[in-house]
């Protein structure tokens, strides 16, 4: 789980020693109390970002803060295509049948781009069993067999 962020000015240093000063990462990390990968972070997402030292004036904390961290893009709205489990259900009964091979037909039938990978696809289906209720359907013939009352059956034969 990722940590806190640092502070602005915090990270503002780490740019000054590392960018302006050329400090080496362990040296700018033993003097703010950080970790050698927090720093090299820190100056791989300004670089990516395409900040060098000095930063440029009028840069506030708000504004420096959304360079190295953009917002997350956002995620198209349009659903996939979800598969009909009780034919899944059924199709896998069938000898040779297989989730993946079920899940290359979907793939196929749904467009390559708007289906659910293999793995998700296991996933999704796995919940939907886990919500089927269980039941033992036993077809017994009338008169074929006994039952005790202990639930053991003995034939009349």
């Amino acid at each position: 789980m990722p940590g806190e962020r640092l502070s602005m000015r915090k990270i503002r240093e780490v740019l000054r020693l590392r960018l302006g000063q050329g400090l080496p990462q362990r040296a700018v990390g033993q003097s703010l109390g950080l970790s050698q990968g927090a720093v090299n972070n820190y100056v791989a997402r300004a670089r990516c970002a395409g900040l060098s030292w000095p930063l440029p004036e009028g840069l506030d904390d708000a504004q420096l803060e959304k360079l190295p961290y953009p917002p997350p893009p956002v995620m198209a709205a349009e659903p996939r295509p979800v598969p009909e489990w009780a034919t899944v259900h059924r199709e896998l009964r069938r000898p040779n049948v297989t989730l993946g091979l079920l899940w290359e037909e979907y793939r196929a039938g749904s467009g390559s781009q708007n289906g659910f990978g293999y793995s998700w696809f296991c996933e999704l289906y796995r919940e939907w069993v886990g919500h089927l209720k269980p039941s033992l359907r036993q077809a017994h013939t009338a008169g074929e067999r006994v039952f005790g009352a202990r639930g053991s059956a003995r034939s009349v034969r």
